[in-house]
């Protein structure tokens, strides 16, 4: 792309204007943030889309789509207390979702246990967080054996692995919770089969553990998905939407346990990581084989993305992001972007098939459940960070503004 600079430059002149400043680069690098600010409010006042407040549920018009959504206003602490009130939320492993699900619940005051595996790394990790043992920390079984709701948020291998062992304690009366339609969508390879007496719902945090539990410190919420396997009181529904609230979701939209699967696995190897993360090597290291320095590659290909685009494509939309640039920078992004689109719809083909024919379920299982995986990802992890782009990286984000 053209120089981000160049491109806010234009952009921005008409403000540098209007704040009693010169018209160059610098004048429009002073109003920039201001502009973004102003950008956000204009989408907040005036949003794209049509919302009808229908008994504390909100129906949205997505692109033409009515969708039911469901807001944390609808669920005041007050009244997730008296919902919860006789019921013992035990939570299964306190991975990232644990922790930051677990601590939410505490936070909003409802009887939340956690249950992991004695004097492991997860057992330390909760009794850092103020866990005590033997109040509400304790070993899985104990843990399983004092809940009515089970929230089983290990690892997809080792909910695999230890099912033989959970399913018996899964009595008529409890309520079965997951974050991901793993387990049971993939049953011929996880071997989770559903006992058919129990609720069994689903809240998935469309984020990390950790930002779960950021933006909920920071007094917002993540967006999150919620669904129903099996409802056999007649509650599941109502249940999986409190707890969504009662985790840190801000709102939520009804899924289902296969489209959540299939959508997540299909999401982080795409977009979200595995495929943004080619296209930031191809892109580098063309310019690297072209003569270009390693903190030009890097500044073009992901500190401009990720610094400057991504922030108001996030904010403002594409369509936002299009108007804002340069004319040189909209020609050539139009013109490209249907080429990458050709050649990379059949790869997201391929991909959504492997998803839904458990292929990627299979790999999934076969490699993270043998005993040395962690040495094994380690080792890949370690090639990663020591690829040009990542250490060329490092010394990119050391001269940040924040960084000094």
């Amino acid at each position: 792309m053209a120089s981000a600079t160049r491109v806010f430059t234009r952009a921005l002149r008409p403000l540098a204007r209007q704040a009693g400043g010169a018209t160059p680069r610098a004048a429009a690098q002073r109003t920039f943030v201001s502009a973004v600010a102003a950008s956000k409010r204009a989408v907040v006042a005036a949003p794209k889309f049509a919302a009808v407040q229908t008994r504390g549920v909100k129906t949205i018009d997505f692109a033409g789509v009515p969708e039911t959504v469901y807001e944390r206003s609808d669920w005041p602490r007050e009244k997730l207390l008296e919902y919860f009130k006789n019921d013992t939320l035990a939570l299964i492993g306190y991975g990232s979702q644990g922790h930051g699900q677990g601590l939410n619940l505490r936070d909003n005051g409802l009887n939340v246990i956690i249950g992991v595996r004695r004097n492991g790394a997860s057992w330390k990790e909760a009794i850092e967080d103020g866990w005590v043992p033997g109040k509400n920390l304790f070993e899985v079984d104990d843990a399983i054996s004092r809940g009515t709701i089970v929230m089983n948020l290990l690892s997809d291998a080792a909910q695999s692995e230890t099912w033989p062992a959970i399913k018996p304690q899964l009595v008529k009366g409890k309520t079965l919770y997951f974050s991901h339609g793993f387990s049971p969508v993939f049953k011929d390879l996880t071997k989770v089969d559903i006992p058919e007496d129990i609720d069994v719902i689903l809240c998935a945090p469309k984020g990390s553990g950790r930002t779960v539990r950021s933006l909920f410190k920071a007094g917002k919420g993540i967006n999150g998905s919620f669904a129903v396997w099996q409802d056999v009181t007649g509650q599941a529904k109502e249940k999986a939407i409190a707890l969504g609230v009662a985790i840190g979701t801000g709102y939520l939209y009804e899924t289902t346990f296969e489209k959540e699967v299939y959508s997540d696995l299909y999401g982080e190897r795409g977009c979200l990581m595995g495929g943004i993360h080619g296209m930031f090597l191809a892109q580098y290291e063309v310019l690297r084989e072209r003569g270009h320095s390693p903190s030009e590659a890097f500044n073009e290909t992901v500190e401009e993305a990720t610094q400057s685009l991504y922030p108001l494509i996030g904010a403002n939309g594409m369509d936002w992001m299009y108007a804002a640039c340069s004319t040189t920078a909209r020609r050539g992004a139009i013109d490209w972007s249907d080429k990458f689109k050709a050649a990379l719809k059949p790869v997201f083909n391929d991909l959504y098939n492997s998803v839904k024919e458990g292929t990627e379920t299979k790999r999934s299982l076969e490699y993270n459940s043998q005993p040395d995986y962690r040495e094994k990802y380690e080792k890949e992890l370690e090639e990663i960070r020591n690829l040009e782009i990542w250490r060329a990286g490092k010394a990119v984000r050391s001269l940040r503004p924040e960084n000094n």
